[in-house]
C-alpha cells in the first residue's frame, strides 16, 4: 500500500469527536480518576506500610522527618548514615518542601504525626501520576491530534497502574523526574514551535536536573536537539530557541542559589547537584541565546559551525567541571559479591546480570524502549514528522543505552516511548476502521498496543518462565518499570524491633537492611544500597568475608557496637557461600566469636543482632 493511498484511508476513517471529552482537561480527569481508583482498590485492602518498597522511597522519608525536626534547608547531610560526620545523601529539598507541606497541612487538620505522614505519602504519587498522564496526553496530542491524546493517555495511565513509582508511599524523586522528562518531549515537538512552550521546557528541564542528575544525559539530548533545530532553521527557529535557552539558563541559576549553599558553590562534582553541573547547563543556555543573536541572517553552514562550536566548548569545559558525572549513575556492584547486582540496589543492574538473574521481567525493561526506537526510524525514513521523531528517537535510544548498564534507565525509556508508540497506535487505529475487512491492519494494531506496555512482556516473560497462575499476580503486575530487590531480606519495623530498643550505636548491618534501621531506630548505619558514595559503605561486605580475627579487627576499627546479620538477605548468602571462612559464613553455621554476644534468639524473617565486645 503506498503512503498517498494510507493517507487517504486514514483522512477517511477519522471520526471528529464531539463532546467534553474531547477536550483536554475533562479526558484528563477522567483517565487520571480510573487510575487512581485502580491503585486505590489494589493497595488498600492489603495495606501494610505506608512507605514504598525502594529504598529511596525510606530514605526520603528519614530525611523529610530531619527536615520537619528543623534541620537546615542547605544541609542535606544524613548524620546517622556512614562514618563519623555523616554523609550527604543528596537528596533534593525540592521534593522534601511540598511533602512537608503536605504533612503540615494534614496535621494542621487533626491528623496524628503518622497518621498526616501516610496521608501525605498517598497524595503525593497520585497527584504526580496525575501530572505524568498529562504529560503525556499533551504530546500525544501534538504528534497525532485528539485521538493521540487518548492513546498516549492511556498508555500512561497503564504505565502508572503497573509501577510502583506511582503507588501510595512512592516518594523517590523517579516519579517527578519521569513526569518533567515526558513533559519536556511533549513541550519541544509542540507543533507551532511557539516560544512559550520551549521556555517552559527549558525550566522543566532545569528543574529536572535540580531534582536528580540522573536526568542529565537526557537534559542534554533535548538541548542538542534544540541547538541543530535553530541551527538548520534559523530565524523560523529562533525565537523558540531563544526562549528555551534563556529559561534553562535563568532556571538553572535559580535552582543553584535556592538549593545549594553558598559555602558548596567551589564544588565542581557532578554527582549531586552543584555548581559543576548547573555552570554547563547555565552556559549552554546563555550561548544559544546569544548565538540565536548572533547568528541572524546568516548561512545554515556557518550556523551549525557556531552551534557545534559551542556544544565542542561545553564538552571540553565538563571535562574541567564534572569529570565523573555519570560515575553514581552507572555505579556498579562490589565485585568481591560473587553474584554482581546483589551488592547493590535490583535497579543498578547491568542487561547481562538482569537476565541471568531475573530473565522473567527482562523484557519489560528493554523491549518496549527498543520498539520505539524502531518505530520512529521508520518514521523518519518515510518522512513524517521528521524532526519530533528525530528528538523522541534519539531520547529513547539514549535511555535505552544506558539502560544496558543500569536498568534504572528503563523507566525513562518506557515513558518516554509512549509518545512515538501513540502515533502509530492512532495510524494503525485509523487504517484498521478504514479496512475492517482487512484482518492484517487489526492483527497489527492489536499488536502494536500489545508491544506498547511493559507490563505484556512481563506477563509474556513469566508465563514464558513461570507458568500462567505466577504471571497473573500483583508482584508481576507491578515490575514493569520498578524493579524490585530480592525479597526476604529483614525488611519492616518488626525486623529491627529489637534494635530499636538498644542505645542509639553504631550499627554494621546488611545495605538492604540500611534504610529500615535509619527509620525505624536511633543508630547509625554504615550503608544503604541507594547511597553509592556512602564512607564505609563496603564495610559491611568486606566484614562477612573476611577470617575471624580480621573481621573483628575491622568491626573495632569503625567503632562498631552492634552486628545485625540477616540470614535471608541475598548478598549475606552469596558471600558467605563464596567465603566459607568468613565471618558471615560462621555465623550462619551458628559460630559465635568469642568477642561477639547474641543479643537475643531471633525469630523468623528478624534481623539476628550481635553485641561487638569493646577491644
Amino acid at each position: 500500500m503506498t503512503r498517498s493511498t494510507f493517507a487517504a484511508l486514514a483522512a477517511r476513517a477519522t471520526v471528529t469527536p464531539s463532546g467534553p471529552f474531547t477536550r483536554f482537561l475533562p479526558a484528563l480527569s477522567v483517565y487520571a480518576a480510573v487510575t487512581i481508583t485502580g491503585i486505590l482498590l489494589l493497595v488498600l485492602p492489603k495495606a501494610g506500610d505506608y512507605v514504598g518498597p525502594h529504598d529511596g522511597d525510606t530514605l526520603r522519608l528519614v530525611q523529610l522527618r530531619d527536615f520537619l525536626a528543623g534541620q537546615g534547608w542547605f544541609d542535606l547531610t544524613q548524620y546517622r548514615l556512614g562514618a563519623e560526620g555523616g554523609t550527604i545523601l543528596g537528596l533534593s529539598r525540592l521534593i522534601d518542601l511540598p511533602l512537608a507541606g503536605l504533612i503540615r497541612l494534614f496535621a494542621a487538620v487533626g491528623h496524628p504525626p503518622l497518621a498526616a505522614e501516610a496521608l501525605a505519602l498517598t497524595v503525593w504519587p497520585l497527584a504526580i501520576a496525575t501530572l505524568f498522564i498529562a504529560a503525556a496526553g499533551f504530546g500525544g496530542r501534538q504528534l497525532a491530534g485528539m485521538i493521540g491524546m487518548h492513546v498516549a493517555f492511556g498508555l500512561a495511565s497503564l504505565h502508572a497502574f503497573t509501577s510502583l513509582r506511582f503507588y501510595p508511599g512512592g516518594i523517590d524523586a523517579i516519579n517527578v523526574e519521569l513526569f518533567l522528562l515526558l513533559a519536556v518531549a511533549g513541550l519541544l515537538i509542540e507543533r507551532r514551535r511557539s516560544a512559550a512552550a520551549h521556555a517552559l521546557a527549558g525550566a522543566l528541564a532545569a528543574l529536572s536536573l535540580a531534582i536528580g542528575t540522573e536526568t542529565a544525559p537526557l537534559v542534554a539530548v533535548a538541548a542538542l536537539g534544540v541547538a541543530v533545530q535553530w541551527a538548520w532553521h534559523g530565524e523560523a527557529f529562533a525565537r523558540a530557541a531563544r526562549a528555551f535557552g534563556l529559561s534553562l539558563c535563568l532556571a538553572v541559576t535559580a535552582v543553584l542559589f535556592a538549593t545549594v549553599p553558598p559555602s558548596a558553590y567551589g564544588e565542581v562534582s557532578g554527582n549531586g547537584a552543584s555548581l559543576g553541573l548547573f555552570a554547563l547547563a547555565a552556559a549552554f543556555g546563555a550561548g544559544l541565546s546569544l548565538l540565536t543573536l548572533a547568528g541572524r541572517d546568516r548561512a545554515r553552514g556557518l550556523r551549525l559551525r557556531l552551534a557545534g562550536g559551542l556544544l565542542l566548548a561545553l564538552a571540553a569545559a565538563s571535562l574541567l567541571l564534572a569529570p565523573h558525572g555519570l560515575d553514581g549513575l552507572l555505579s556498579g556492584a562490589d565485585l568481591r559479591v560473587p553474584e554482581p547486582g546483589l551488592a547493590g540496589p535490583a535497579e543498578t543492574r547491568a542487561i547481562l546480570t538482569q537476565i541471568r538473574l531475573a530473565p522473567e521481567i527482562a523484557g519489560g525493561f528493554y523491549a518496549v524502549g527498543l520498539f520505539a526506537v524502531a518505530v520512529c526510524l521508520f518514521r523518519i525514513r518515510d518522512r513524517q514528522q521528521v524532526e519530533a521523531h528525530l528528538l523522541l528517537g534519539a531520547l529513547i535510544l539514549t535511555a535505552w543505552l544506558l539502560t544496558l548498564a543500569t536498568v534504572r534507565y528503563a523507566a525513562f525509556a518506557n515513558a518516554l516511548s509512549i509518545l512515538p508508540l501513540s502515533f502509530l497506535i492512532t495510524d494503525l487505529r485509523r487504517l484498521s476502521q478504514a479496512e475492517p475487512e482487512n484482518i492484517n491492519a487489526g492483527f497489527a494494531y492489536t499488536l502494536a498496543v500489545l508491544a506498547a506496555a511493559p507490563i505484556v512482556w512481563i506477563f509474556l516473560g513469566t508465563v514464558s518462565q513461570k507458568g500462567i497462575g505466577n504471571a497473573i499476580t500483583v508482584p508481576a503486575m507491578t515490575h514493569a518499570v520498578a524493579p524490585l530487590s530480592p525479597a526476604g531480606t529483614c525488611r519492616g519495623a518488626a525486623s529491627t524491633a529489637l534494635l530499636a530498643r538498644l542505645s542509639p550505636r553504631t550499627v554494621a548491618a546488611p545495605s538492604a537492611s540500611g534504610p529500615d534501621i535509619l527509620r525505624f531506630t536511633r543508630h547509625r548505619v554504615l550503608s544503604v544500597s541507594a547511597t553509592a558514595d556512602t564512607a564505609g559503605a563496603s564495610l559491611p561486605v568486606e566484614i562477612g568475608l573476611s577470617p575471624e580475627r580480621q573481621a573483628l579487627d575491622l568491626l573495632h576499627g569503625a567503632n562498631v557496637a552492634l552486628l545485625a546479620l540477616c540470614p535471608t538477605d541475598a548478598q549475606t548468602i552469596a558471600v558467605a557461600r563464596a567465603y566459607p571462612e568468613g565471618l558471615y559464613a560462621m555465623l550462619l553455621r551458628g559460630e559465635v566469636p568469642n568477642d561477639l554476644r547474641l543479643v537475643a534468639a531471633p525469630k523468623a524473617g528478624d534481623l539476628a543482632v550481635y553485641a561487638v565486645r569493646p577491644q
